[in-house]
């Protein structure tokens, strides 16, 4: 384990990309990285170019306390359905860091962004969803490489974030994402540190000409 450190080697940022829950530092995180943070991930491609992301960045204590409050309900609603083995290693693992990050950013996806007539979203109506997904990719990777942290939070109900942030009703909040400096970025991601699940080798998910043969 050690600390962060801005780098502009694509493989070593996705090397050591983590999802961070328990080492944010609370610390500020500048105008000028939050704003190259959101460039790049407004960089990001999308199908017949409709860019159909938008990022509410939420720094009021007040709202992310009502949304980690959400959080919390929504996690101890998911603990009560596992068996009591995997409550118990559930138990250690913690979810999100909502109050310790310096920031929030939600990312959300707007369906209609483009028009009724979006190349390349003919066959495919989810292409846009698979376009703000990018977005969101673009986000914690260029974090990871300006020395940040990101969590991204996934216990939460769509309808009560959209609420929260007064999005429209058409809007899907697609990720809460965690963001500011962290003390250190784990060699080996929190899931497989407290033997939640293992890493799947790439050689399993790799087929060739068919699915299945591998």
């Amino acid at each position: 384990m050690s600390a962060p450190t801005v780098s502009t080697d694509l493989y070593d940022v996705i090397e050591r990309r983590r999802d961070v829950r328990a080492e944010f530092t609370g610390h500020a995180v500048s105008d000028d990285v939050l704003s190259r943070v959101l460039r790049a991930a407004h960089a990001a491609p999308s199908v017949g170019h409709s860019q159909p992301w938008d990022f509410v960045v939420v720094r009021d204590r007040s709202t992310r306390e009502r949304f980690q409050e959400h959080v919390a309900t929504e996690r101890a609603a998911y603990a009560d359905t596992l068996p009591p083995e995997r409550a118990e290693t559930f138990a250690r693992i913690k979810v999100e860091g909502v109050l310790e990050s310096s920031l929030g950013v939600v990312v959300t996806h707007d369906p209609d962004r483009g028009g009724p007539q979006v190349l390349g979203r003919h066959a495919i109506d989810d292409a846009g969803l698979y376009s703000t997904c990018l977005a969101v990719q673009n986000l914690w990777l260029t974090a990871t490489a300006e020395g940040l942290g990101v969590g991204w939070v996934s216990f939460y109900r769509e309808p009560f974030l959209r609420d929260l942030l007064a999005i429209p009703e058409r809007v899907r909040p697609i990720a809460w994402l965690c963001l500011g400096p962290v003390s250190r970025l784990h060699d080996v991601p929190d899931l497989e540190r407290h033997g939640w699940r293992t890493r799947r080798p790439l050689a399993d998910a790799v087929h060739h000409e068919k699915y299945g043969s591998h």
